[in-house]
């Protein structure tokens, strides 16, 4: 049984073809998370060194609990991630991981985050499941900026420019 997409059936079916799932010792799956949160007062902090700096922190953890980036958005006073995550590991584990040892790391590195904030992050986030759609007819419906290597600048006044936008080969590759 085929399902009805946006972008057509040969994309579909090319797509699944090409979807990969992984396997622990006990169960197969296809875990994909988009998870969504912000500093706390949604203050734009996450500009510079800091959205770097933090880039370099996510990248760490995510290796540390075996949890695959397909996708990283920073903007100012955001972050957006794709996740590959194990299912009996869970997606709240991951995020409360990353927040944390980004929020500890990036208040004793940047002294700044610590007088303008009294934490750096919201308690709250937004997940939500992908569902079976894969990456490509993802980023078929939402696509990317043409320029992925644009540094963050707090004094650009277009939202396109003030994102950094990382594809999963290009984290591995770093």
């Amino acid at each position: 049984m085929h399902s009805v997409v946006l972008c057509g059936n040969s994309l579909y079916n090319q797509c699944m073809e090409n979807k990969k799932y992984k396997s622990n010792h006990n169960i197969t799956y296809s875990c994909t998370y988009h998870v969504v949160w912000c500093p706390k007062y949604r203050r734009k902090v996450l500009v510079g060194p800091v959205a770097a700096r933090l880039k370099e922190l996510i990248v760490e953890t995510c290796t540390g609990l075996s949890v695959e980036i397909q996708e990283m958005e920073i903007m100012p006073d955001h972050v957006h991630l794709l996740l590959d995550i194990d299912p009996q590991f869970g997606v709240h584990k991951a995020v409360k991981r990353i927040k944390g040892v980004s929020s500890r790391v990036l208040r004793q590195e940047f002294k700044e985050l610590t007088t303008k904030l009294p934490t750096l992050w919201s308690n709250s986030y937004f997940v939500s499941t992908v569902g079976g759609a894969p990456l490509e007819m993802i980023q078929a419906i939402h696509p990317k900026p043409k320029d992925l290597t644009t540094p963050v600048n707090a004094k650009q006044s277009s939202r396109k420019e003030e994102h950094v936008w990382l594809k999963a080969k290009q984290l591995h590759s770093s």
